[in-house]
């Protein structure tokens, strides 16, 4: 504890002297100190400027947006790089992600310069009262309103107004320049795999593209494949091997628990989608024991032996399965497509049923 050299306690002391009664009395506001724009007409006239200025920033940033949308793309028509590589993607990137900060930011500095410099610049303090006032309150409030607008100078302030009103009117073009690009519309993609359009496709595996016999699948092994014949020069190659992932699992048939699960495999032998059908990601965790298959995102818990249907999870539907079959030198072949759209599940999921 901190003691004075004479032994005696600190005290401590205070600028303000005590009220009779106890208490202090209340210090107040600062004095109020008038802006340079409260005081100067031709500060005034050049903050109105600048808020006009920062406006018409706005506008060039979606003017920006627009261009870079169209002319610096990653994968057509690049100003800056060659097309399809990643150094297009990274120019598309900065400038349209540029253009649109510009858009945005500017109205918001716009906005408050304007409050700070040529709104009304007085404190007011008002006490609490009832949520429903009375009539005489609530025309004084809607007087308050019209007033506040006026205050604003948005009558004598044409230059600032009008581009305000251009940046506004400006930026959902912004909006509109990507919903021009949109389409084709889907039809039935989602419904389909590389799988059903080349029926009798080898299953091959997914790290070296080379074929599985059924042989090769030892009780309890899990395998990742690929069609067999999805391969470098495959149109939207990234696309169909996402839809076509699929997994192959053995166990033994004395387990099963769902007769018709089984009857679209070989000797134990299943094939089920890899994509979770609750939000997409790859079911690639076997547990051989169990012989449950995991989604690590969320957990959701697939039971092979059951024609993998949820048994934990956020997931809403098992695993579509992939029918197999053997040829005649012992690979294993899809005759068609999965039994179900694979991945998450969508509105119009059952429309060709």
């Amino acid at each position: 504890m901190n003691t004075n050299t004479d032994g005696s306690s600190p005290t401590r002391v205070s600028t303000l002297a005590p009220k009779e009664g106890g208490g202090f009395p209340n210090p107040g506001l600062p004095p109020h100190t008038p802006r340079q724009t409260d005081i100067s007409k031709p500060a005034e006239k050049r903050a109105e400027r600048l808020v006009a200025f920062m406006f018409l920033l706005s506008v060039v940033g979606t003017v920006i947006f627009i261009a870079a949308y169209f002319l610096v793309t990653p994968l057509d028509t690049n100003i800056f790089a060659e097309e399809g590589t990643p150094r297009a993607l990274w120019w598309s990137n900065l400038v349209t992600g540029l253009g649109l900060a510009i858009a945005v930011f500017f109205i918001g500095a716009a906005a408050v310069h304007w409050a700070k410099t040529l709104m009304p610049d007085e404190e007011w303090v008002e006490e609490r009262h009832d949520v429903r006032g009375s009539d005489e309150t609530r025309k004084a409030a809607a007087e308050m309103i019209t007033s506040g607008l006026a205050e604003t100078g948005i009558g004598r302030r044409p230059v600032m107004v009008t581009a305000m009103v251009a940046a506004l009117a400006a930026l959902p073009i912004a909006v509109l320049a990507p919903l021009s690009t949109l389409g084709p519309l889907p039809g039935n993609k989602l419904h389909h795999t590389f799988w059903g359009q080349n029926p009798g496709q080898r299953l091959a595996r997914d790290h070296d593209g080379t074929p599985i016999k059924l042989s090769d699948v030892a009780m309890n092994s899990i395998f990742h494949v690929m069609p067999e014949g999805l391969t470098d020069e495959t149109p939207h190659r990234l696309e169909e091997r996402a839809k076509a992932a699929a997994v192959i699992v053995r166990i033994d048939p004395k387990l099963a628990k769902n007769d018709e699960s089984m009857s679209m495999g070989v000797e134990g032998v299943l094939a089920f989608s890899k994509i979770c059908t609750h939000v997409g990601c790859p079911v690639a965790l076997f547990e051989q024991q169990t012989h449950h298959m995991l989604c690590p995102c969320h957990q959701s818990t697939f039971d092979v032996t059951d024609g993998a249907k949820v048994i934990f999870g956020p997931a809403h539907r098992p695993l579509p399965q992939l029918p197999i079959e053997v040829d005649a030198e012992g690979y294993l072949v899809a005759p068609g497509d999965f039994t179900e759209p694979i991945g998450p599940s969508f509105w119009n999921i059952h429309k060709d049923k």
